[in-house]
């Protein structure tokens, strides 16, 4: 129950109403066939494209998600991009896990047929109020069903990955690679991925790391192993800052969609029993201050420095406080549609299931560079000192990753001989929270240096 309180804390209001706004027609998503992994149903080896920008441009920049978070989180920011840059879509990575999702009462609330009370019982009223009183409730997946997503680690992801890139490679133009958080250990992997002989990289245009990254020293192998036979004994997924599966992405989808749909309605959470004291705000809230104070870096727990973000704060005044931005760089209600991933059907921009087995496999990517560990875990990332030359690598340090992040770039640049004018290194660790890179608006020192960067690219 302690956990489950937490996993309100990171989840903020509840209420909603409106029909959600239409999708943008340059936005598309779509599923291809993605690894065989073996073990896995047919209908899980499949991947997702969250693609934006116009049909006819040809050039893609590829982002993976990070831990826990999956393709809608980088709905907002990849429309910045696109409108900024001519010539290029982003392609979010929808991983497979996903599949695994109870989108059903999440797409009803989005289109105004569901109620607020409907969607918060559904996923977790029944917690408080007993399965008699909600019969008809959500049902997370049970571990004996699915022991194939202990396999679910990097080989998978970039097998499915592998597919996207051929995908976008299809189209003619260039392709960049990018991810945020665990997604940048994803990124490295590809690059430096032997297929046959040669590196992922070959054939793309750059690499693109926001606050993630591959460290060059890797797992031992006795650690490796210890982490196999818990995963074998424990569950397939990832807790997210102590919050169990699946409790993060139920939080978190239900409260962002309620504050986009009513931000001022009177928080929920701040009467629910499963949520601490010390994470309800001091004065009575509304939905998006309740959000607000659960996410911001001011006053969101440590525990959670995954999930923040500069927000705002609390209004001063009101019989119930709002949410005021007071100067910070990222919008609240364009964090609460990251996650919400409003206007996209069955999809949010949470992971409610996320691998252990993939982060555990992260760990012996070490910048391309082969190492027993890699031998224990079947990961293949060997090709760190043979990348091209060319290739042009962006990285960009906020507060968790900082300057790991541009210090990892700097090897992998150097192993393979890629000269110093081919990076673009930004360290934008005291002003940046680890998710203001795709939140900040309309000021956006991510954004600033990626658009001339892709335009570059587009050129040469």
């Amino acid at each position: 129950m302690r956990s489950l309180a937490l996993a309100a804390a990171a989840a903020g209001g509840l209420m909603l109403g409106a029909l959600a706004p239409p999708a943008d027609a340059d936005t598309r998503f779509e599923r291809i066939a993605g690894f065989t992994a073996p073990g896995t149903p047919a209908k899980y080896n499949r991947v997702g494209m969250l693609e934006v920008g116009p049909s006819r441009a040809k050039n893609v920049l590829v982002l993976n998600p990070g831990t826990s978070a999956s393709a809608a989180y980088f709905l907002p920011l990849a429309q910045d991009i696109v409108r900024k840059v001519k010539g290029w879509q982003v392609w979010a990575v929808e991983r497979r896990e996903n599949l695994l999702e109870d989108q059903s009462v999440v797409d009803q609330a989005k289109a105004g047929k569901a109620t607020d009370q409907r969607l918060f019982d559904y996923y977790l009223g029944y917690l408080t109020k007993g399965e008699s009183a909600v019969p008809d409730h959500y049902r997370p997946v049970r571990d004996a069903d699915v022991p194939f997503a202990r396999q679910w680690g990097m080989r998978v992801e970039i097998g499915d990955l592998r597919r996207v890139v051929q995908a976008a490679t299809r189209r003619g133009g260039k392709v960049v690679v990018g991810g945020h958080s665990l997604g940048g250990s994803i990124t490295t992997a590809y690059a430096t991925w032997d297929f046959k002989g040669t590196p992922g990289a070959k054939g793309l245009s750059g690499l693109v790391f926001i606050d993630g990254g591959s460290s060059p020293t890797p797992i031992s192998p006795q650690e490796a192993s210890q982490s196999l036979q818990e995963l074998e004994a424990g569950t397939p997924w990832l807790a997210f800052g102590g919050i169990p599966t699946p409790f993060a992405g139920l939080f978190d989808v239900v409260a962002s969609t309620g504050v986009l749909m009513n931000p001022n309605g009177t928080s929920e959470l701040q009467t629910w029993p499963l949520l601490p004291d010390n994470l309800k705000p001091p004065v009575p809230t509304t939905n998006i201050a309740q959000y607000g104070y659960a996410l911001d870096t001011e006053t969101s727990p440590p525990a959670l420095a995954a999930a923040q973000a500069h927000l705002g704060r609390l209004a001063p005044a009101g019989e119930r406080r709002g949410w005021e931005r007071a100067g910070e760089p990222s919008p609240i209600r364009r964090y609460a549609r990251m996650f919400s991933g409003t206007a996209l059907k069955g999809l949010d921009g949470t992971a409610w299931y996320h691998p252990r087995r993939l982060t555990i496999d992260s760990g012996a990517v070490a910048a391309g560079n082969a190492n027993p560990a890699q031998a224990v875990l079947d990961v293949r990332a060997t090709h760190g000192d043979d990348l091209p030359r060319r290739l042009r690598i962006y990285a960009f340090g906020a507060s968790l990753g900082g300057t790991r992040v541009l210090d990892a770039a700097r090897v992998l640049a150097r192993q393979s001989g890629i000269p110093r004018r081919n990076l673009t290194l930004v360290d934008r660790h005291e002003t940046y929270a680890h998710n203001d890179p795709a939140a900040a608006s309309p000021r956006n020192a991510f954004v600033d240096r990626l658009v001339p960067l892709l335009g570059r690219i587009s050129r040469n």
